[in-house]
């Protein structure tokens, strides 16, 4: 299977929720359409930024519906299908299939803590139940289990539509050891926003953002400096926005993205239990960061 190009910026889309904490599909599709219209090439929509795991099935595929109709065929749309439970994520994966998403994103699965044999049956097993390429996302720090090297490579080698990782481990020989063994066609997404320019320098492909809801512009002129050859002023860049990329995690993400977004006007509501909204020192905290590089 010929690797699909996701781009090189994807919004780890936020759900936004009315007062009552129930879907906002009008401020989705707003959303979706802000952020395709400030440096996006694509949106992973009900991912963990999305509040997946306080999600229902359900609640996923409106959501997936809505982004679709909105801005598919001008960017391309990733359903977060992953969980805990390889039967439950081949059901989403179907629905999203269904729906008209472009790829879906598979988070490593959290809590039960697979031996490796068992993250690689998984990955391989949604894979093959879907015609849609697949994004392998591995976040250790979230799961408790981290997807070794060794084990990508068997996936990239052995399931055709596997064709991406998020890597989030926070690990830069890991990345290395991504790229050295991997198929060139093959895409690395930096998870973490202040981990973009360094893995872009090893080979990576691009981001799987969280800043980018609120500076997507200023993270595509990075990556554009980076690619064209440009790699002090993408250095400029990247410290410019280094205060954010770490403000927006002074909470359990997307805590923090949230009320970002809720400053700027492009009202996204509260998070769902048992993540609480931002402390007013948080807030406060997210809003001198953003006056600081003129984001409000």
């Amino acid at each position: 299977m010929a690797a699909i190009d996701f781009g090189r910026i994807l919004t780890a889309m936020v759900t936004p929720f009315n007062s009552d904490l129930s879907v906002n599909h009008t401020q989705a599709r707003k959303l979706g359409r802000f952020l395709v219209e400030n440096g996006s090439d694509g949106l992973v929509v009900c991912g963990t930024t999305g509040e997946s795991p306080t999600l229902t099935k359900e609640e996923k595929i409106e959501l997936f519906r809505s982004i679709v109709e909105e801005v598919g065929g001008e960017a391309v749309v990733v359903a977060g299908t992953g969980s805990y439970d390889t039967a439950g994520s081949i059901a989403l994966t179907k629905e999203a299939e269904k729906v008209g998403c472009d790829g879906v994103m598979l988070v490593a699965p959290y809590y039960n803590k697979p031996s490796q044999e068992g993250l690689y049956r998984h990955f391989r097993t949604v894979a093959e139940s879907t015609s849609l390429p697949v994004i392998v996302y591995n976040i250790p720090g979230r799961t408790g289990i981290n997807v070794t090297p060794a084990t990508v490579v068997r996936l990239a080698n052995d399931v055709p539509n596997i064709v991406a990782i998020k890597e989030a481990a926070g690990i830069i020989d890991q990345v290395s050891e991504l790229r050295r063994l991997l198929p060139e066609d093959f895409a690395i997404y930096s998870g973490d926003d202040s981990m973009t320019l360094p893995m872009l320098s090893l080979g990576a492909k691009g981001i799987i953002s969280v800043a980018a809801h609120v500076a997507g512009k200023q993270i595509k002129e990075m990556i554009d400096a980076f690619t064209s050859g440009n790699t002090t002023l993408a250095a400029n860049i990247h410290k410019q926005l280094f205060p954010l990329f770490k403000g927006l995690f002074i909470a359990t993400n997307p805590v923090p993205v949230k009320a970002a977004l809720n400053l700027k006007g492009l009202s996204v509501g509260g998070v769902r239990l048992p993540l609480v909204e931002a402390t007013n020192s948080e807030t406060e905290s997210v809003k001198g960061v953003m006056n600081s590089l003129g984001l409000l």
